[in-house]
């Protein structure tokens, strides 16, 4: 018998083992407030369905009319015949609402990373990035063959030593930053990393997937909340949390985004976003420009369930946005407080190495603009509740 593939048996015995295998629970509802996972009705604490658009009926109802209007799927990619007048719409709102010069619209915002940072830079360049900086970005800086510095988390004088211990060995450098770090809820500070990096003429990316639809005027992102337009060469960003959809963005000065149409591999070997999905992003488009009431809503939620949760004597972290971590420290305990959450009718996930640093586990709470006061009520209960039980408090 064949022992080839034991290894992977093993590697997953060890996961178990040190407490860190994730166990993928399904849902039976839309997502909302309230989800049905695993067949028991829980309050969700987990999606990243910011601003609750993801079942809202005018995105549903842009959706059932571009499928009876464009179909099911959009047949090529991009560059041959897949580009539908929905996507070009969608490009031009959403530069017009971000307020930069153009748009491209990419499957995820994971697909917008690996196209936008290997046609920036190559093997003779330089990247010098954020050490906390998520996988997406990793890994579209690994595909680019450049090679990779990396600064102390949001550390602005560490960012300025590493560009001052590399100068003159790249032909062209790139400083990249998540905008709202997804673990840990704390913000780049991006206007300082724009000073240094426009004192050293070094392009300037920031990634804004937990940012777009949340941060900024009416939730149009890190660049908008720094005042920063036209300063920051390339933002990318998500349609698949606040926007409530599926895709990604690549934002910015309209030469880079011509060279993504251009070079972008997922832009050009990769199929178009379906139809319907972009007529939902455009209708969240529309609602977000029409009122600042849900970006409002999910800030007001945020501040409560904070101030609650500290108030009963948990740790929540650094967090300055609605990403709100309760800071356990080992996997094993995040994993069983995710668990008793369950019983009590809460679903809150567990998040532990490597998906955040050894030591470092935590139950991150993903506050929504559709919770009400009754529904944060509801888990704060169940978080002192369990929190007693496992003597975290």
């Amino acid at each position: 018998m064949s022992k080839r593939l034991d290894w992977v048996q093993e590697e997953i015995d060890t996961l178990k083992a040190a407490g860190l295998y994730n166990h993928i629970r399904t849902l039976g509802s839309p997502q909302g407030a309230w989800l049905v996972v695993d067949g028991k009705e829980v309050l969700n604490f987990c999606s990243n369905n910011y601003l609750g658009l993801a079942n809202h009926p005018i995105m549903v109802k842009a959706a059932q009319e571009a499928l009876k209007k464009f179909g099911v799927g959009p047949g090529a990619v991009r560059s041959i015949a897949g580009t539908m007048q929905l996507h070009t719409e969608l490009e031009q709102r959403l530069a017009r609402f971000k307020g930069v010069e153009d748009v491209v619209v990419l499957q995820s915002g994971f697909s917008a990373n690996t196209a936008v940072i290997p046609v920036l830079v190559g093997k003779d360049d330089l990247i010098i990035s954020d050490e906390l900086n998520h996988a997406s970005i990793i890994d579209g800086c690994r595909l680019s063959g450049a090679p990779i510095a990396k600064y102390a988390h949001t550390d602005v004088a560490d960012l300025e030593r590493v560009i001052n211990e590399n100068e003159g060995k790249y032909r062209r450098a790139l400083v990249i930053t998540d905008g709202v770090f997804s673990m840990d809820g704390d913000l780049a500070p991006l206007d300082k990393i724009y000073e240094v990096t426009s004192r050293h003429d070094i392009m300037l990316m920031v990634d804004d997937a937990h940012g777009e639809g949340v941060i900024g005027r009416g939730g149009r992102g890190i660049v908008d909340h720094f005042g920063l337009h036209g300063k920051v060469d390339v933002e990318v960003g998500t349609l698949s949390k606040a926007f409530g959809v599926v895709g990604g963005i690549v934002a910015g000065n309209a030469r880079i985004i011509e060279w993504v149409r251009q070079r972008g591999r997922p832009f050009l070997f990769s199929s178009a976003t379906p139809p319907a999905d972009v007529a939902a992003c455009i209708a969240a488009v529309d609602l977000l420009e029409s009122s600042t009431e849900l970006v409002d809503r999910l800030w007001e939620n945020a501040r409560y369930f904070k101030e609650q949760l500290k108030g009963i004597g948990l740790d929540t972290g650094q967090s300055v946005t609605p990403i709100t971590p309760v800071m356990l420290g080992e996997a094993p305990l995040a994993q069983q407080f995710s668990r008793e959450l369950f019983t009590e009718k809460v679903f809150a996930m567990a998040l532990g190495f490597p998906t955040v640093p050894q030591g470092k586990a935590r139950i991150r709470v993903m506050i929504s603009a559709a919770h009400n006061r009754e529904d944060l009520d509801f888990g704060l209960a169940a978080f002192k509740k369990v929190a007693k039980k496992l003597q975290v408090i």
